[in-house]
């Protein structure tokens, strides 16, 4: 293997040693099997490629001071999987199946799991799909459960830095009731062309309102999206929203440091109160905000004054950094170590 330069990584893909699978044929899920070879063999009338029976996850493992490899919150990213499935009609995959997987992947690459100091980490992409041929618009019988795992820098060239975000009222990434909700292919399809004019204005990440009155915030792109004001952590309640398993992460350890938590709609005018604001997900954990134009309107909400990440936003991201690599103490039994 070539040296991999691990304090430079990029949040991209890299070809790592295994994946593995588990097929779902009769009515059952089968044995997981390994293998090296990074191609799915799928029909050309498989119900993912024409009727969006899709569905993926994404967490991450680390490696600690201690020399332990921890992985964080597993059994949420199998619970928000399952919900996937309900919602598009998908089997079901078992917690403790997902978690084999999970944990097997895991050892079999373990040689690419970074270093402690360097801060980055092993993404582990969980892919599901439909795999019977069918040309009818109905859920597929037969699925194939795939995990690999890549090795990631910071999602943000920046790493925890303040970053501007720009509103976008004239595409949608989900509508209430849809399919915002689940962990879908298509609610990043339908937010490429946002996110492409996002980055060619010069801004970090595209900012929506609710697809229904354009009056609500939504999301940052594909982050959760939270502000604070008032010793108050206050984050979007929507049907269009994507449940974070990091927000809800960050509003349990705001309730332990003594924070207010609200879970409301948040009118775009109310942008201007907050004192600190950011976009929080896997990939990044948090993206402090800088601050969110609104360029159809002429206005711009400036949130760090100074540019810098707020002291709470710094506290939270600390804390659950520090969870993840072993470095703060696991109160909650967020993190599985891999043995």
């Amino acid at each position: 293997m070539k040296e991999i330069d691990w304090a430079n990584l990029s949040f991209g893909y890299m070809k790592t040693d295994y994946n593995v699978r588990i097929n779902f044929r009769n009515g059952a899920w089968g044995e997981l099997e390994v293998s090296s070879d990074e191609h799915l063999n799928l029909h050309m009338a498989a119900t993912c490629l024409h009727y969006g029976q899709e569905a993926f996850e994404g967490l991450k493992a680390f490696r600690g001071k201690d020399g332990k490899v921890r992985i964080f919150r597993l059994e949420e990213n199998a619970a928000r999987l399952q919900s996937t499935c309900q919602g598009i009609l998908m089997a079901e995959l078992p917690t403790e199946r997902f978690k084999e997987a999970i944990l097997k992947v895991v050892k079999l690459n373990e040689r690419f799991i970074p270093p402690y100091e360097t801060g980055a980490s092993l993404y582990i992409r969980p892919l599901l799909i439909g795999t019977s041929a069918q040309v009818g618009v109905h859920p597929a019988d037969e699925y194939m459960f795939v995990v690999f795992v890549t090795p990631v820098g910071p999602y943000f060239k920046g790493g925890f830095s303040t970053n501007p975000y720009v509103i976008i009222r004239e595409y949608d990434r989900a509508a209430p009731h849809g399919t915002g909700i689940y962990k879908v292919g298509g609610n990043y399809a339908a937010s490429l062309r946002a996110n492409k004019k996002a980055h060619d204005l010069g801004y970090s990440c595209e900012f929506y309102l609710d697809a229904k009155e354009k009056k609500y915030i939504d999301e940052c792109g594909a982050a959760n999206f939270f502000g604070i004001k008032n010793n108050t952590y206050i984050t979007p309640k929507s049907t269009s929203i994507l449940p974070s398993i990091t927000n809800k992460s960050l509003m349990q350890l705001a309730e332990d440091m003594g924070i207010k938590v609200e879970r409301r709609p948040i009118p775009e005018e109310e942008l201007e109160t907050f004192e600190e604001a950011g976009a929080c997900g896997t990939a990044a954990v948090i993206s402090p905000i800088q601050r969110i134009d609104d360029l159809e309107n002429g206005k711009s909400y400036v949130i760090s004054k100074d540019g810098k990440p707020g002291p709470i936003c710094t506290k939270l991201y600390n804390k659950l950094r520090g969870i993840q690599y072993g470095d703060e103490p696991d109160t909650h039994g967020w993190v599985t170590i891999v043995e």
